[in-house]
């Protein structure tokens, strides 16, 4: 990975991507986003974090942008970034701005990762995951794609002969602390619980932690509301906004929607895909989900009265504190 610096850790924008282009934090507007990923079509989970992100953001009467989180192409379904907007459409969820999409901006997140690389904040690693699992003394808790921490068999230079795999942000002795307007205070240890952590991975794509920290910042957004299974990743997102110099945004971490098995709902637990054609039942299931108290009299209601409704009643305390809880029962 060369190592020119760049002007600015916020690399231009393409001109495709300019409407979205947010005024930071201090400018005052608030702005929220939902940033699905494409390898399937919406299901009650992700519209669970579609709803409590729009209805947060629209109630402070903030903006709510849209981002397509497509880096990884192997998993993204044909189809699918498609038939997410359809469903937020037929929901009456609009948005502002154009989409961004992840799979547009690698040279955005390359001029980053360049920076990165001149300040010394990352480094090469030429370990397997076989060699990481072998040295290291524990399985992280950083999230649902974490892995063992590493050990720092590379933090202080390849061994002869050893070429690099993937590219790690140092965290150093850090402890990040913040409060969740959902979940409460959090805190971690970044050192045990998540270690130097992957910015750039093995296989050539930009991993997701720095990806959506550049995102985020370029967005301008300043309240992300999202599903709790990213909890424990927000953590390794604040040090890489600190390294960055980004400002952090607010954090509300909702309920993870789980199946009779405990499992999130997504493609791979053969989540139901929304009916765009009759989306108010599970828009009405949603609100009661996120602990809003919408009265049987919406169930035969249009999307958008739903929505004025939730718009007029969004409590985010009302939300439960928990990281996940049942689909309710049709």
């Amino acid at each position: 990975m060369p190592e020119a610096p760049v002007p600015s850790f916020i690399a231009p924008e393409s001109a495709s991507e300019t409407t979205t282009a947010a005024p930071s934090a201090s400018g005052g507007g608030l702005r929220g986003r939902f940033a699905p990923s494409p390898t399937g079509p919406l299901h009650f989970g992700s519209l669970v974090a579609a709803m409590g992100s729009w209805l947060d953001a629209r109630a402070r009467r903030g903006q709510w942008l849209l981002r397509m989180e497509d880096i990884d192409k192997p998993r993204e379904a044909p189809g699918a970034a498609a038939a997410i907007l359809r469903a937020l459409e037929a929901c009456g969820l609009e948005w502002d701005g154009a989409v961004m999409y992840q799979s547009r901006r690698t040279d955005v997140y390359a001029a980053v990762l360049d920076k990165l690389c001149a300040d010394a904040h990352v480094y090469p690693c030429a370990c397997s995951r076989r060699e990481i699992a072998a040295l290291a003394g524990s399985a992280s808790s950083a999230g649902p794609d974490a892995e063992p921490v590493y050990p720092g068999t590379c933090r202080h230079g390849l061994a002869p002969g050893r070429a690099p795999r993937a590219w790690r942000i140092r965290v150093g002795d850090a402890r990040i602390d913040f409060v969740d307007r959902v979940q409460g205070p959090q805190s971690q240890d970044l050192a045990t619980e998540a270690g130097d952590f992957v910015v750039k991975r093995a296989d050539g794509p930009f991993a997701y932690q720095l990806a959506v920290v550049v995102d985020d910042a370029a967005q301008g957004i300043t309240d992300v509301v999202r599903g709790a299974d990213l909890l424990s990743s927000t953590p390794r997102q604040i040090l890489l906004q600190r390294v960055a110099g980004y400002p952090t945004p607010s954090y509300a971490h909702l309920p993870v929607a789980v199946n009779s098995a405990g499992e999130k709902l997504s493609k791979q637990t053969l989540a139901p895909a929304l009916d765009a054609h009759a989306p108010a039942p599970a828009m009405l299931a949603a609100l009661r989900f996120l602990g809003q108290p919408a009265p049987d009299e919406l169930a035969g209601a249009a999307p958008r009265q739903v929505l004025a409704w939730a718009l007029e009643h969004w409590d985010i305390q009302g939300v439960p504190r928990l990281r996940s809880q049942p689909v309710p029962s049709p």
